[in-house]
């Protein structure tokens, strides 16, 4: 199973259910990827269609299969609205190392709500992978003082 450094550039939501009724919604998103959580600024008064363009960072280690991204709505006075959420499979990234910037969908209560478009990118965690012995790496061991 891979494991290192999972790289998701959080860039922007088009078509989303507006959840404020008087005004335009505050989006966020919660980004959570096996127990750890991210989340994203607040992009507030951008309504259906916001921009963030933040990238997060997550190790990844055995057993990573998706990320899943929660759109939610700041609100002042109540508890925060749900927009939606997308679960994005991890396979492809570590199989390609980098997927550009895709929409994926978004939905609440099994139908679609809008989309969301996330670039994704994959670095292993190195040459403890690639199975090579400690003592070949080279370091202090194998240097000698004259």
């Amino acid at each position: 199973m891979p494991q290192g450094t999972l790289e998701v550039v959080l860039v922007s939501a088009i078509g989303l259910e507006n959840t404020d009724f008087l005004a335009n919604m505050d989006p966020y998103v919660i980004l959570t990827c096996q127990s750890q959580e991210k989340k994203s600024k607040v992009a507030s008064g951008q309504g259906s269609s916001p921009k963030w363009n933040e990238t997060f960072l997550f190790t990844v280690s055995s057993g990573a299969k998706e990320i899943n991204i929660r759109i939610l709505d700041k609100d002042n006075f109540t508890a925060d609205d749900v927009v939606g959420e997308a679960n994005i499979p991890l396979e492809p990234v570590f199989e390609q190392e980098e997927v550009p910037p895709t929409t994926y969908n978004v939905v609440k209560d099994d139908q679609y709500c809008g989309g969301i478009r996330v670039g994704l990118k994959f670095t292993s965690q190195g040459t403890r992978d690639r199975g090579f012995p400690e003592e070949e790496l080279g370091g202090w061991r194998s240097s000698s003082r004259d």
